[in-house]
């Protein structure tokens, strides 16, 4: 494919007058362009709760996986009892922990990387709530399920929905910053900004770094909570399960000292996002470096039910160039205050304000039938920051501050210059199936937060995320907290495996691809390469228990 030299594109952007865009027919468009339509890239599942069902075939190849590890593995390794396990250090993951932990259960919060390093500090828009005067819990419902193609579950929905405004003063009371309308005295009306696809200003935001500011409260307070025990750095390789087949713990990996957990829990609580690092369909993503499906991988192995596992959105505003920065995320806030998208000839082509797998497939379009931007080999349309400085003078550094530092990583002046944007892998629409206090079908077993399904259906309002995260996180959190027991199982293992295994040999899959994978292939890890290096760590696991046992 080819577009519109980058140098004729901004003399056409200087003669473009905004003229409304057209009209779209979103089926033919989503068909023909969402990346999610594309034939040849899905697999049909052969094994497990979803045989029969699709799903892009790197995906499918983790889903089908062997398990990393065997009961050798857990030989000798140390044994840790607690009675809420958490897993994720996102905004699901400390807000199911912290709930927990008020019901006065012990709580392990155990991360990948550090306490923070999630999908959660890239959420730049905002979050849904319907706290509006015109507003209200009913209208919500109705968007949400109307941009997810009437394939959520309305049950989660209303739950996410009414949960709104209460998520809302929660985070107030631990101290989250909002933006308020202009004019407002300290203590006044929150500011609300459209999201795409709703039918009323329902976002609240602080400047276009909200995600980052929510994680800031939440991090202080996980962190000052004596009641939780933080683990960084230990991934989650294998879930634990008793003979009955309920989920008893896990078995996590300590990146430092490298060498196995084995964490007894009443109840677990999987918080671990979402598949972009995977790179579905080849694109690149917005997602952090630890987002590679671990947990829908172990979840759906142990029996969970996955729904819509293939549907993901693509983020319409992400980087198009330079090359280095390719994927990074422009918030919809920039749209949402007014920014247009414009093709290499100049013109408006679909209103930015549509859902965003519709606004994706135009964006796609204009880039496959020749309109699109082309720099450096880089493909995509303008995003027109110059034109809405000139609309509304000061805007940029007053409401989009990220977009500003983005656009200087890319040696541009946003003022003067347009930002070349094209979609990127966002979000994981499908998940694990959960009930409304975020239970999987394994007893013993909650998701929340991107790994789980039903709420989003096939595409994801801007600023639900968020939403459901503090929602779905603190449901979880309160009832595995209220239903935990203080007595460890008292035979735990690897018990799902067998029949999983037994799985993977009737249909002739390859029994040496294991998962998950933890990091993104091109991280160039390797667990039994890495469990290799503790002979090299004398005294690693005191050191380790040393550090970690919960009071």
């Amino acid at each position: 494919m080819s577009g519109i030299a980058y140098e004729l594109a901004l003399a056409n952007l200087s003669r473009c007058d905004g003229m409304a865009p057209p009209a779209v027919d979103k089926t033919p468009l989503l068909q023909r362009y969402h990346p999610d339509y594309q034939e040849g890239t899905r697999t049909r599942l052969s094994i497990g709760a979803n045989r029969g069902d699709e799903c892009p075939s790197r995906l499918a190849a983790l889903l089908q996986s062997n398990a990393q590890i065997s009961d050798a593995d857990l030989a000798g390794a140390p044994v840790i009892n607690t009675e809420v396990l958490v897993i994720g250090g996102g905004g699901a993951g400390c807000a199911a922990a912290l709930t927990a932990a008020e019901q006065g259960r012990r709580v392990i919060l155990a991360t990948k990387l550090r306490l923070g390093d999630s999908n959660t500090v890239m959420a730049e828009g905002g979050i849904q709530a319907a706290v509006g005067e015109e507003d209200s819990l009913q209208r919500h419902f109705e968007d949400t399920l109307r941009a997810g193609h009437l394939c959520a579950d309305r049950t989660l929905v209303a739950r996410l929905a009414e949960s709104g405004p209460d998520c809302i003063r929660w985070l107030i009371s631990r101290g989250m910053l909002f933006d308020l309308a202009e004019g407002s005295p300290v203590g006044g009306k929150l500011l609300r900004k459209k999201p795409g696809g709703a039918t009323c200003a329902r976002i609240l935001s602080y400047r276009d770094y909200t995600g980052l500011e929510l994680m800031r409260v939440l991090r202080e307070a996980v962190e000052l909570d004596d009641r939780i025990s933080l683990w960084n750095r230990c991934p989650l390789v294998e879930l634990l399960s008793d003979e009955s087949g309920q989920c008893v713990g896990a078995v996590l990996y300590n990146l430092d000292w490298h060498g196995f957990i084995l964490v007894r829990a009443s109840r677990v609580i999987l918080a671990t996002g979402g598949a972009g690092r995977l790179h579905l369909n080849d694109f690149p993503t917005s997602n952090h470096y630890g987002a590679t499906a671990d947990g829908l991988v172990l979840a759906y192995r142990m029996g969970a039910r996955l729904r819509e596992l293939d549907s993901f959105q693509y983020h319409p505003t992400g980087l198009a160039w330079p090359s280095h920065l390719v994927g990074g995320l422009i918030s919809e806030a920039a749209r949402s205050a007014g920014a247009w998208l414009i093709n290499g000839e100049g013109r408006r082509f679909v209103d930015e304000l549509q859902p965003r797998d519709v606004v994706a497939a135009a964006i796609l379009k204009e880039c496959a039938e020749g309109r699109g931007v082309e720099r450096d080999g880089n493909l995509g349309v303008f995003l027109d920051t110059p034109g809405l400085e000139r609309r509304r003078p000061g805007i940029l550094e007053e409401r989009l501050v990220s977009l500003g530092h983005l656009a200087h990583r890319c040696g541009i002046d946003p003022k003067i210059e347009p930002m070349m944007v094209r979609p990127t892998l966002h979000y994981q629409n499908g998940g694990v199936e959960i009930d409304e206090h975020g239970a999987t079908a394994i007893p013993g077993l909650y998701c929340a937060g991107e790994i789980s399904g039903g709420i989003h259906g096939r595409n994801r309002m801007m600023g639900n995320a968020l939403l459901e995260i503090i929602a779905f996180g603190r449901r979880a959190g309160q009832h595995a907290g209220a239903t935990a027991s203080p007595k460890p199982a008292p035979k735990v293992g690897l018990y799902h495996l067998y029949d999983w295994q037994r799985q993977i040999t009737l249909a002739g899959l390859p029994t040496h691809v294991c998962g998950p994978c933890l990091f993104p292939d091109y991280g160039n890890f390797d667990l039994r390469r890495d469990v290799a290096l503790r002979a090299s760590a004398p005294g690693a696991v005191q050191a380790m228990l040393a550090g970690m046992t919960p009071s």
